[in-house]
């Protein structure tokens, strides 16, 4: 089979992940586009975009560029989703991967879910969303693991990080508001809050529609806290009495019950208001049930060897654009319409060992 066509949307932390790990492991996925933001990226080479050899295919800043080209899916990474883009490629007949949003399109406003599915009917496409939480961690993990449940009284997924490693300022302090008055900190404090929110409400309508949890709302509410002290965190300073804190809320709830929640426990400056839980850093999920499970996610650059601090927190990028790399086989297989975490088959890594997935050394032979 001749290799699929592939075009990345947007050259950040994952995008650029995504498109190193094609160049580098996988002959049977071609990069023939990528939609940059920057001025000084467009006309670039894509290779020479993410420090690899040269590619023939040059970055443009032109959507419609973009939207012309003969491809067979556009891994989708900007910094700011929109609908409107998704809807224009899918229509075009490329399939989408993205972890910016789409998680559960079931579940989004009526008007846009209409548009994403007559995209896709339109274009005989799909749309898949995924990445780390929202994602596999509040997705596929929880699913998995309920194959082991009798019963669940509730599911609850506690994210612990501290952004102050997180180079990526502009997303640190213009769109998730630290640094920020603490009043300016709400589920609908600004655009960026208010997507971001949503798209926790959709992850918990989709763990609670994929489980037939029957919850009838889901609530978002945040906790903001003041720092202590001034933080320099690389070139911003988070001055005293401004938010360094932030613990999200998003409970799925049946009447007067809790059924899922998905928290978030974010700082920056690494201090911790007393009165917040204490999980360990990264992800804890627990079912609460017969029987109950708990396991906790962490990743790293190496757990056995040492490794810079940068290499460690991009570990998290690496992860993130995986879980999407690893499903484009699936995505551009599946009917058209959305695909979701509960639709694909399991995604997991078929060249992770340095194989092809058709090399006999990846095929070994069954027991006699």
């Amino acid at each position: 089979m001749s290799a699929r066509r592939v075009i990345v949307w947007g050259t950040g932390a994952v995008g650029t992940e995504a498109l190193q790990t094609i160049i580098d492991t996988r002959d049977d996925l071609q990069i023939v586009g990528a939609r940059v933001y920057s001025s000084g990226k467009v006309g670039v080479d894509v290779g020479d975009l993410v420090g690899r050899p040269h590619q023939g295919v040059a970055a443009t800043g032109d959507s419609a560029e973009i939207l012309a080209m003969e491809a067979d899916l556009v891994i989708y990474t900007p910094r700011t989703a929109s609908v409107t883009e998704v809807c224009e490629i899918l229509a075009s007949g490329k399939n989408v991967c993205t972890t910016a949003f789409m998680f559960h399109p079931n579940r989004l406003d009526t008007a846009d879910r209409d548009r994403v599915v007559a995209a896709c009917e339109a274009g005989g496409t799909s749309v898949h969303g995924s990445g780390l939480n929202p994602g596999n961690l509040s997705g596929v993990l929880p699913l998995a693991l309920s194959g082991m449940s009798k019963r669940i009284e509730k599911i609850t997924l506690q994210e612990r990080a501290d952004w102050s490693v997180y180079e990526s300022t502009g997303i640190t302090f213009d769109n998730m508001a630290f640094g920020e008055p603490l009043e300016t900190i709400s589920p609908t404090g600004s655009d960026f809050l208010a997507f971001n929110s949503a798209l926790f409400v959709e992850q918990v309508w989709f763990l609670a529609d994929a489980l037939n949890a029957g919850i009838d709302r889901v609530t978002a509410d945040v906790e903001a806290v003041a720092a202590v002290a001034d933080h320099q965190i690389f070139d911003h300073l988070l001055r005293a009495g401004t938010t360094a804190g932030q613990r999200w809320r998003w409970v799925g709830r049946r009447g007067d019950d809790e059924l899922i929640e998905i928290e978030a426990l974010w700082t920056v400056g690494g201090e911790d208001p007393p009165h917040w839980p204490r999980p360990r850093h990264g992800w804890t999920l627990t079912i609460e049930g017969e029987p109950s499970m708990q396991t906790h996610f962490f990743s790293l650059a190496s757990f056995t060897r040492d490794a810079p601090i940068a290499d460690h927190v991009h570990a998290a990028s690496v992860a993130t654009a995986m879980q999407i790399v690893n499903a484009i086989d699936a995505v551009c297989e599946a009917p058209p319409g959305p695909a979701t975490m509960a639709d694909l088959p399991l995604v997991r890594s078929h060249y992770g060992f340095g194989n092809a997935s058709s090399d006999p050394i990846a095929r070994p032979n069954p027991l006699p």
